[in-house]
């Protein structure tokens, strides 16, 4: 599905995914666009689309924040794939001030780690209003007692933090197994569970399209063949390809 096929008319939801590294945000991210893209509400992104830069793709990790759009039958979703090493949290910091609510990973297996609760902390500094949770890689994991100890954990973690622990949504499952199509309950059928979830709990936000045109400028790149492009979240009005805009310094 290319960008032009996508409803404009549904309602539009910054999104994004948080947690420790290499508890498979990126992984879960593609994941998503890969089940998105079968029902025809996305185009594919494979993991190595979505880690784009030669470092991260050497290091096996996210530095820069990474995009991509997807729809559910209710809405249209632009995901940033946050980096969760801490060497990188400023990067972390740019991709979850544009978001409207946000995807908590947490593998299974290790439970919440340093940057979980960082993440969790930034989250609630920069002013997101609402997370659901994907326990991620519990294929790893066989005692349910388990399992059950470490959703435990994050709802405390979650709470510490003045996000509603008990309240938010923790889908079980693995990314891996949605992207290879080895086990439909923890894989597809997982991610479904956590979209559906997303569309429930993630409020929809309210823009002011009647009002004039405004967009903070968060960041500037120089992108050969295009010029200086610049980016960062639309806060009112509406924009049209060819549209005149004044810049505010």
């Amino acid at each position: 599905m290319s960008k032009e096929k996508f409803d404009r008319s549904k309602p539009h939801v910054n999104i994004g995914t948080i947690g420790h590294v290499d508890h498979g945000k990126t992984t879960l991210t593609a994941a998503i666009t890969k089940v998105m893209a079968e029902a025809g509400g996305a185009e594919f992104q494979a993991y190595d689309q979505i880690d784009k830069a030669p470092e991260e793709r050497a290091r096996g990790i996210t530095i820069s924040t990474a995009h991509v759009e997807y729809e559910t039958s209710n809405r249209h979703y632009a995901h940033v794939d946050c980096p969760g090493h801490a060497d990188y949290v400023k990067n972390m910091i740019t991709g979850a001030a544009q978001m409207d609510g946000a995807i908590l990973v947490v593998s299974a297996a290790d439970g919440p780690m340093p940057q979980t609760r960082e993440h969790i902390l930034l989250a609630r500094q920069v002013g997101v209003p609402a997370l659901c949770v994907f326990m991620n890689k519990v294929d790893q994991v066989d005692d349910e007692e388990l399992l059950e100890l470490v959703e435990m954990e994050i709802r405390e973690l979650l709470s510490s933090y003045e996000f509603p622990g008990d309240d938010i949504p923790i889908v079980k499952g693995s990314a891996l197994a949605a992207l290879e199509d080895s086990d439909a309950t923890i894989g597809s059928e997982a991610i479904k569970e956590l979209m559906a979830a997303v569309d429930d709990y993630i409020p929809q936000p309210e823009r002011p399209k009647d009002q004039p045109f405004l967009m903070p400028i968060e960041d500037v790149f120089s992108i050969s063949g295009r010029g200086t492009v610049v980016t960062g979240r639309i806060e009112r009005g509406i924009v049209n390809v060819g549209e005149r805009s004044r810049l505010l310094v």
